[in-house]
Parts: structure tokens; sequence; C-alpha cells
């Protein structure tokens, strides 16, 4: 339990380095790159001393492909969003990729939506809903919060291509390939959008471009891989919880960023209808086996 806690902290201090980075005058691009680029060196490491082949099948290459698709997807959409809108408000809404899972399986793969689930679906639009709305008068922009929502769906998904792909691969070997095609889609990012990969400027930016790829990458995968492993997946999923807060937490305190009634209540809303829905599905595992 105390991995899962950890595990949610690091990840929320996602917007700690991003921030910091873009107020450097560093391109979302670039920001990531060195994340994906500097984690795909570690985890290269990684597997040197575990004496691990990259070997893989034709099959697990596409499937990696496509994770790795997925995951850069997720990143640059929401690390885009930070430009736009308060880093701790789009954390809480990419928080509601737990409720896409759910609602995708029920759709596409047959799993049965009890009423929990539903009231679970409800719960986190109106979250939503009253996060964009702020304090009443003055609501979110629509292309941040447009934004997020993308980056919760490609996460869903790529969660649930995770499952049910049978990869018999370790996590090492999964994120070594998943975080090679993330830097890789950066350089292709940053060819599109014209503005090139610079390098960090000075030892602040690269202390948060180190940050950003043993924190929120290297150090909450460990954790997680931990947590899920003795603590179980449905704990680690509500402990999970902590990474929003956390996000949240480092935006007012650090940023400056507003907290006000409403949003309040949109995070109290997610987070309930985040919990209700991995509480049912544990619960739901538990009886089935």
């Amino acid at each position: 339990m105390l991995c899962g806690v950890l595990a949610a902290v690091c990840y929320g201090t996602n917007p700690l380095g991003a921030l910091k980075l873009y107020a450097e005058g560093m391109s979302t691009g670039s920001v990531l790159f060195y994340r994906f680029g500097l984690a795909w060196l570690i985890m290269s490491a990684v597997l040197f001393f575990r004496h691990e082949s990259l070997r893989v099948t034709r099959r697990e290459l596409k499937v990696l492909l496509g994770l790795g698709l997925l995951f850069t997807a997720s990143s640059l959409t929401l690390y885009l969003s930070f430009r736009i809108m308060d880093a701790g408000v789009a954390s809480t809404i990419l928080f509601t990729y737990p409720v896409m899972t759910a609602v995708i399986m029920a759709l596409f793969f047959h799993e049965r939506a009890n009423g929990v689930t539903i009231a679970s679906i409800v719960l986190s639009f109106i979250g939503v809903a009253l996060l964009y709305c702020g304090d009443g008068s003055a609501v979110l922009p629509l292309g941040g919060v447009v934004l997020v929502l993308l980056s919760a769906l490609t996460y869903a998904v790529y969660i649930i291509v995770v499952n049910r792909s049978r990869l018999h691969l370790s996590p090492f070997k999964i994120n070594f390939y998943v975080l090679l095609c993330c830097a890789l889609g950066m350089v292709a990012f940053s060819l599109l959008s014209g503005e090139p990969i610079a390098l960090p400027h000075g030892a602040t930016s690269w202390f948060y471009v180190a940050w950003l790829a043993t924190v929120p990458a290297i150090m909450a995968l460990v954790l997680l891989v931990y947590a899920a492993r003795y603590a179980g997946s449905t704990t680690t999923a509500i402990l999970g919880a902590l990474e929003p807060l956390t996000a949240v937490l480092i935006g007012i305190f650090v940023f400056g960023e507003r907290l006000t009634s409403w949003l309040v209540a949109g995070i109290v809303l997610i987070l309930a209808a985040v919990v209700l829905v991995v509480s049912v599905q544990g619960k739901s595992k538990v009886e089935s086996e």
C-alpha cells in the first residue's frame, strides 16, 4: 500500500517538471522528448543489468508499436493541455480514464455495466462539467478540456490493449519499447509542428528533465509494479486517487493556481466515481475467482 501511495504521488508530480520547463522556454515536444529519451536510457540500463534479451516476435512488436503510439498520444495531449489550463484541474479530468475503461469494456467487450458503474459514469460527467464551469463566472478553455479527455481516452485504450493482448513480456521490456516509440514520436511531432528539439537551458532545466524521467516515469512504474503485486490491482487503482490530488496541491502551492468551491466539488465527484467503479470491478473479480 505504501508503494501504491508513493506511485500515485510520483505520477502526480508531472506538472511540477513540465511547467518549470515551459517557464524556461522549452517546447512541449522538447520536454517530452527528453523525458522519454532519458527514461528509455535508464530502462535500457535496467534490462542490461537484468540480462534480459530484447528479442520479440513480429506479433509482439506490432502490439508494442501500438502501445507506443497510444502512450505518445496520451502524454502529448496531456502536456499540451498544461499550456492552456491549470495543471491540477487537467490531472483531475485525466483521472476519468478508469471510468472510460469500464465504458469501453461494456460497449465493445460485452462486460456487464451494473448500476454502480452507471452511477460512476454520471458522477464523472457531472464532475467534469463542474470543473469546466470553474467558479460560475469563467469556464475552462474548451480546447484544454478536449485535450485532457483525449489523453484519458487513449490511456484507457492503452490499458485495455495491455490487458487483452496477453504479452508474455516483463514490464521492463514492454516499457523499453514503449518509451523508445514515445521518444521517436516526439521527434516526429517536433518536425511537424515546426518547433525543433532544443537543449535544456542550464542546470535547473536539466534537473527538471531528470525529474520527469525518473520520478513520474521510472520510479512510479517500479512502485506501481510492487503495489499491484502485493496490494492488488483494485487497491492500487483506488490509491491512484492521490495522483490528481498531488497535482492540484502542486498547482496551488507552487504555481498559484486558484481553487474554487466549484472546482473542489468537481474533483470530489470525479474521485468518488473512480473509487466506486474500481471497487465494484475488484469485488466482481474476487467473486468470480
